[in-house]
């Protein structure tokens, strides 16, 4: 019988202790582009999974895909070939008046609203991340001068239909096709909005609740790549700040493993 995960196809000493995820598969090559070395593991779906090292220290980059279904997939098989530190390295939305696209987010904690992570416990247990994976990007970050803030993320499903735009009139309206959106969306955007989250994405949630379910640990700092709700399409822009971020992530990962956690 064979020893490959079913659907990545990673087999035992592919995957090091120390991981990036992110999830799209293209940023994983601009991620293990850093390091000493680099080799692609796995390449299947949206999984592309590379291991290498950076300093002596054994590293692993997998991307995701977009959502909870798909990251918990890819962590469950991590984690079971021996990841036991996730960094996340994403996209997001601003949800804080005050954040700006290019700004950084590290996040504390996540408002679990996927369908995903309910699979797998209550929703009343918490989406937390790692204290120590938190003090090292926030540290990194403060080292290069880096617009950062830390706080709490909004991780959501269905990326069009929670998703809002700014009306003609100076309301909200919804993303998905004609204009479909509930009125209880513009509700729970303006109460979390209320509640200080600072930012919305869609994997977060699902990878802080498995890392606490699983006994290993996992953060997450993201790009504010664009404002909710969106004054237009043109206003996203997924790359800017992306190699900052990448840095940041990296600074804090090497410094995690060389402190011996």
């Amino acid at each position: 019988m064979s020893d490959a995960q079913p659907i990545s196809g990673l087999r035992a000493g592919q995957v090091a202790p120390h991981v990036f995820i992110c999830g799209d598969p293209d940023r994983v090559d601009r991620i293990a582009a850093r390091w000493a070395t680099a080799e692609v593991v796995a390449n299947v779906r949206e999984y592309r999974v590379v291991t290498g090292e950076r300093d002596g220290v054994p590293l692993t980059v997998a991307s995701t895909g977009i959502g909870a279904p798909s990251t918990a997939v890819i962590l469950e098989e991590l984690v079971k070939l021996g990841g036991h530190t996730f960094i996340r390295i994403g996209n997001s939305g601003g949800l804080a008046p005050d954040l700006e696209v290019g700004d950084l987010v590290v996040t504390t904690g996540a408002v679990r609203d996927d369908g995903t992570s309910r699979s797998y416990v209550i929703p009343e247990y918490p989406a937390v991340a790692d204290h120590a994976i938190v003090a090292s990007l926030l540290s990194s970050a403060r080292q290069r001068q880096a617009r950062c803030r830390a706080g709490i993320t909004w991780s959501l499903d269905a990326f069009y239909m929670r998703n809002a735009v700014l009306s003609e009139d100076g309301g909200l309206a919804g993303m998905s096709v004609d204009g479909y959106w509930p009125r209880e969306n513009a509700e729970r955007l303006r109460d979390l909005r209320a509640a200080r989250v600072l930012n919305m994405e869609m994997e977060a949630g699902v990878t802080l609740t498995l890392a606490g379910l699983f006994g290993v640990r996992a953060g997450a700092i993201c790009v504010v790549s664009d404002k909710t709700p969106w004054p237009g399409p043109s206003e996203i822009d997924l790359d800017r700040n992306m190699e900052q971020c990448i840095e940041i992530a990296l600074d804090a990962m090497l410094r995690l493993a060389k402190d011996g956690s």
